[in-house]
Parts: structure tokens; sequence; C-alpha cells
């Protein structure tokens, strides 16, 4: 664990009451369990997402983009 997470529980420990503690704990599992699953997501669509870009950069190397306009969007 690193010194600023020991040092912000252990304030959190003296100053919050049990309910404001249990709400942060609440909070940072649901933050860790998002962070996770977005993990587990693009895991899974690695292999794809660099083999897209690759496609992408032969088309350009290839001459065969055009210059995004901002104003035809």
């Amino acid at each position: 664990m690193t010194d600023l997470l020991k040092k912000v529980l252990e304030v959190a420990e003296r100053v919050l009451p049990d309910s404001d503690q249990n709400a942060l704990a609440q909070t940072i599992l649901e933050d860790i369990r998002s962070e996770m699953a977005w993990e587990d997501a693009f895991d899974d669509t690695y292999e794809q997402l660099r083999a897209m870009a690759e496609r992408a950069r032969a088309d350009y190397r290839a001459g065969r983009t055009t210059p995004l306009d901002p104003e035809k969007l």
C-alpha cells in the first residue's frame, strides 16, 4: 500500500463517522471494479484494435485516406 493511501485511510478512520467511512469504501470499491471491467473488456479486443490500426496506417501510406474536414462532421 502506498504512503498516500495509508494516510487517507488513517485520516478517514480518525475523522469520519462509520457511515461515511463505509460510503467512501463503497465508492473506492466501485471505482476499482469499474476499472477492472474496462481492462477486461479491452483485453479481449486488443488484437482487433491493433489490426484495425495497422490497416488504417496502411491505407494512409497507400494514399487511400482523405483529410478530415471538421466543418463536414
